[in-house]
Parts: structure tokens; C-alpha cells; sequence
């Protein structure tokens, strides 16, 4: 019975000295509450006056869907990677599968973990290891990686720094390629059929 009596006083003085210091609070309220306020506020004004539409159809997903067509449905699909630099020259590689870039991973790049907080245990979401047991960040998201058509070589190559690349599904006779070279052991002509 006393450690009953004891822990509702516990708690009772917690109730107050937190609702005391709210009320602190809304009395006085730092330039960050009141801001935050002003935020919310607004953004509540907005949205009745600017209500989120809704539509019947979803160009989107349509363009969602057509990815999944073209990339999901045939393993080993071949990707035309043309290449461009700050020079304005093309090359290119053909690939097999999509080029990826280093940002992805094949596990959540996040786990949860138990942790201790001081006066108690909780959980804590860290940072998880790669499948290479190393950790990185959202570093080298300009790097990407693929696999050649023809000879299964590992192809890697960035974009940024004044070089863009375009991906196709499909060779381009365009007058702007017709005079990229090849990048990898792999030529358009070796894939044709």
C-alpha cells in the first residue's frame, strides 16, 4: 500500500510540474512555438481555402505502370545508357538490366535497435549494415553500376560534373547518338538480332 500511495504521489507531482510549465508555456511561448503556430495556422487557412483536388485518373501511375511493363516483365531486358559530356560528345553502354546507383540497397538502410537511454532501455532506429558488412550513407548517388550485355563485364560510371546520361529501352537512330562510341566491351551492332 505504500509503494501505491507513494507512486501516485510520484505521478501526481510529474501531472503538475509538467502542466505547471505548459502553462508557462502558453503564457510565454518561445519564438519557435509561436512560429510553429503561424505554420500550422497558415497552413490550415490554405488548405480551406485550397482544398487537395481529386481526379479519376492518375497519369502517374500510368507512367508508374508503363516502368513496370517495360523493366519488370522481361529478366534481362537490355538498357542503352547514352552518355554525354560537358564537351557535348555521346558515348554509350549497353547493359544488361537497369544501370543502379549506389544509393540503393537491397536492405532497409535503417534497423532498430535496443539502446540504453540512461534511466531506461529503449529503442533506437541506427543505421544498418550493407550486405558488404560496411556502412555507408546516401553517398555516391552520381555512381552507378550495371552489368554488360555481351560479355557480363562489371560497368560502372557517374553522372554530374557537367556529364548527364539518358537511359532507353531500345537503340536510338537520333542524329544527336550517330556518332557516340561505345563505352564497354559491348556494341549496339553485337546486340542486334
Amino acid at each position: 500500500m505504500r509503494r501505491l500511495t507513494t507512486a501516485l504521489a510520484t505521478v501526481t507531482a510529474l501531472a503538475l510540474t509538467f502542466g505547471l510549465t505548459a502553462c508557462d508555456d502558453e503564457d510565454n511561448p518561445t519564438s519557435r512555438s509561436r512560429e510553429s503556430k503561424a505554420r500550422n495556422s497558415n497552413y490550415d487557412e490554405l488548405v480551406a481555402r485550397q482544398p487537395a483536388h481529386t481526379g479519376s485518373y492518375s497519369p502517374t501511375r500510368d507512367t508508374k505502370n508503363f516502368w513496370v511493363d517495360t523493366w519488370m516483365k522481361q529478366p534481362g531486358k537490355l538498357s542503352y545508357v547514352y552518355i554525354q559530356n560537358a564537351n557535348g560528345s555521346f558515348g554509350y553502354f549497353v547493359l544488361k538490366g537497369l544501370p543502379v546507383t549506389y544509393c540503393v540497397s537491397l536492405l532497409p538502410p535503417e534497423v532498430k535497435t535496443r539502446a540504453d537511454l540512461g534511466q531506461y532501455d529503449g529503442d533506437l532506429i541506427v543505421q544498418g549494415p550493407s550486405m558488404d558488412g560496411t556502412y555507408s550513407s546516401n553517398a555516391n548517388c552520381n555512381s552507378y553500376y550495371g552489368k554488360d550485355a555481351t560479355t557480363g563485364a562489371y560497368v560502372e560510371f557517374s553522372v554530374g560534373q557537367n556529364q548527364s546520361y539518358f537511359l532507353y529501352d531500345k537503340p536510338l537512330d537520333l542524329p544527336q547518338y550517330k556518332d557516340a562510341k561505345p563505352l564497354g566491351p559491348s556494341r549496339i551492332e553485337d546486340v542486334k538480332h
